[in-house]
């Protein structure tokens, strides 16, 4: 059982002088057989862990990652989350996703530092005016905030720009989102893995992957630097299922 991150267990914890906090995360040794393989420790990978066990009750899982939890390409990508996308089919997927963002640090019980603060997109040109208005006019059709802004409300909203009609690119408009925001992908990846390691899931750190053994069109397991790992099921976390 994890123990709850909150005020009273700061202040707790101050008197050690923070040496006796419990582990995010347990250490397992693979298991010989798994219900499900996940290849790849990163956002993708633990949260699809997290949520079958959640969701789905599955809790015999393995999430295999070469080298450590927030050390790949999860602890590099951009900061920016927002769902002012074009198309309807990314609207909707990317604000489901911004939905799940704004209850993340409470239900994981971890702070992933996502912070509202908004994004904007300025134009400079004028066919850039009118990609940007046709963008908000279409995110509008799909319910999702976002609004246009002239030159003098983008200089409002964020006066450290140089909104001057002399330089080089002025500033013409803009679209702001003001639920899109930023957060912290690594801290992401290690709520996720604390979340899903609360529930049974075995995440094997400095484990790399370097086969997967097929049988027709079945997969048996795969190949790993701390041995053979048997699945009926493995997911890569590279938006790939094997």
């Amino acid at each position: 059982m994890k123990n709850k991150y909150s005020i009273f267990s700061l202040i707790k914890n101050a008197f050690s002088y923070h040496e006796n906090w419990q582990r995010a995360w347990r250490d397992p040794e693979p298991k010989k057989e798994y219900e499900v393989v996940i290849v790849g420790g990163g956002g993708h990978g633990l949260a699809t862990a997290y949520y079958l066990a959640k969701k789905h009750n599955i809790k015999n899982i393995a999430v295999v990652e070469k080298g450590w939890i927030g050390g790949g390409n999860t602890g590099r990508n951009t900061t920016i989350i927002r769902s002012n996308y074009l198309w309807d089919a990314s609207a909707g997927l990317y604000d489901h996703a911004l939905k799940i963002w704004e209850g993340l640090s409470q239900e994981l019980n971890y702070n992933v530092m996502f912070s509202q603060r908004g994004v904007m997109n300025l134009a400079h040109n004028l066919q850039d005016v009118r990609d940007l208005k046709r963008r908000t006019h279409a995110n509008r059709l799909n319910g999702i905030d976002a609004v246009w802004l002239n030159t003098d409300e983008v200089k409002n909203f964020c006066p450290i720009i140089n909104t001057s009609p002399n330089i080089r690119y002025p500033v013409l408009g803009g679209t702001l989102q003001r639920r899109a925001g930023t957060a912290r992908h690594d801290a992401v990846a290690w709520g996720y893995a604390r979340g899903a390691d609360a529930m049974g899931v075995d995440i094997i750190q400095n484990c790399e992957v370097k086969g997967i053994k097929r049988n027709g069109d079945m997969v048996e397991g795969i190949e790993t630097t701390k041995g053979f790992i048997k699945t009926k099921k493995n997911w890569g976390s590279s938006r790939r299922t094997f």
